[in-house]
């Protein structure tokens, strides 16, 4: 617990500014996956939707169509943990 509170507490003010930077730099790449995993959720609905119905139904039957349904799910929850940490950022930057 203690080894934790010393990588919590910067050492020094260009120790805390590197982090910071990586901080952003994860950030932002963070973002930019969701951000392509969201543009490909949308590709998908939309060629599901050119599907006929019995197609349609035999392609949500697959595993593969579930695996894609949980994954979307874990997709909204890991948005909201960016959200938090967005917030930390800003934070960070502010202070």
């Amino acid at each position: 617990m203690a080894g934790e509170a010393d990588q919590l507490a910067p050492k020094d003010a260009k120790q805390s500014d590197l982090d910071y930077e990586q901080a952003r730099l994860a950030y932002s790449i963070i973002q930019s996956l969701l951000d392509h995993t969201r543009v490909v959720s949308d590709l998908i609905a939309i060629m599901a939707q050119a599907l006929d119905e019995d197609t349609q139904r035999a392609l949500t039957q697959t595993p593969v169509w579930t695996a894609y349904l949980d994954s979307r799910r874990d997709l909204d929850r890991t948005l909201a943990d960016v959200e938090k940490f967005a917030e930390v950022m800003k934070e960070l930057s502010e202070g």
